[in-house]
């Protein structure tokens, strides 16, 4: 990553998932900027909150809250609703928001938690905003994925672990659909102005898999967090992607520490991209043509 210090003045930026962790930093990094920032998170108050401490932290007064549950279908098409009527423009989607579940819990959609959190809510946020995102265009969509994607797999006679739960391979399954969404969505966005590019962050100390972790989890977290990335650290690649001419134009690649990488070599097989395209369009109700 370049040393030169990019602009966001006059751009808008919506972060999912920003009140704590990865995507605050995110937000602080790109409000410090200059962009317009708008946050989300399920508790409107610790929004508002967050978004308190943005503008204080940063001095910029342009920054907004959404409180919006992504677990819900419904609350997705409510924060795209409100977002479009609020922002005439939105140069960046930064697709955050994601989590670890050990046990499986069927969201109000009756879908499995991971997969509807971490894959299919950033995959009907992105269709719903798409259009303004071609008008605001050259933009980009971030989405934030993790190196756990290597060990996941597509598992489309199981996909929301009915047969056979757990909690690590269900968050692999939905960090390798992350990778495969962004590569898919390059491939259907090309010469409209939007790019897609996707990222790992590291491994970051924050509230991670908290509300529900694993046994290796609750052993391994406490242990091992002087080692790990601090959030800002970890958003350093998410504020890159957002924010650097460096990257303008990049599109269908994956980032760790701010450099390319190579994904998965099952993320490449274009023909299960877009069968998952095709299965994410029916569970959340919209056509898989983009």
């Amino acid at each position: 990553m370049a040393d030169e210090t990019p602009t966001m003045a006059g751009k808008a930026v919506l972060i999912t998932g920003s009140t704590s962790g990865i995507g605050k930093a995110t937000a602080v990094g790109l409000a410090a900027l200059g962009a317009r920032v708008a946050i989300t998170g399920r508790d409107i108050k610790r929004v508002e909150a967050a978004a308190v401490g943005v503008r204080g932290e940063t001095g910029n007064p342009d920054v907004d809250a959404f409180g919006a549950d992504l677990s819900s279908q419904a609350e997705v098409r409510r924060l795209a609703a409100e977002v479009l009527d609020a922002y005439p423009r939105l140069d960046v989607l930064v697709n955050n928001a994601g989590g670890f579940w050990a046990t499986r819990r069927l969201t109000v959609d009756g879908l499995e938690h991971t997969f509807a959190v971490n894959h299919l809510a950033g995959f009907l946020l992105t269709e719903l905003l798409l259009d303004r995102l071609k008008t605001s265009a050259p933009t980009r969509v971030v989405t934030v994925s993790s190196g756990a994607h290597s060990a996941g797999k597509i598992d489309f006679e199981d996909l929301q672990g009915e047969r056979r739960y757990s909690g690590q391979k269900a968050y692999s399954q939905s960090k390798l659909a992350n990778v495969m969404f962004t590569y898919e969505l390059a491939r259907r966005l090309e010469g409209t102005g939007v790019t897609a590019t996707v990222l790992h962050p590291g491994v970051v100390s924050t509230g991670f898999a908290a509300e529900d972790p694993s046994l290796l989890f609750k052993v391994i977290l406490p242990l091992g967090r002087r080692f790990m990335k601090t959030p800002q650290q970890g958003a350093a690649t998410s504020i890159y992607l957002a924010s650097s001419p460096e990257v303008e134009g990049a599109t269908g690649v994956y980032f760790v520490n701010g450099r390319r990488r190579t994904s998965n070599k099952a993320s490449y097989d274009t023909a299960v991209a877009a069968r998952l395209w095709e299965v994410s369009a029916d569970l959340v109700g919209l056509t898989a043509s983009m």
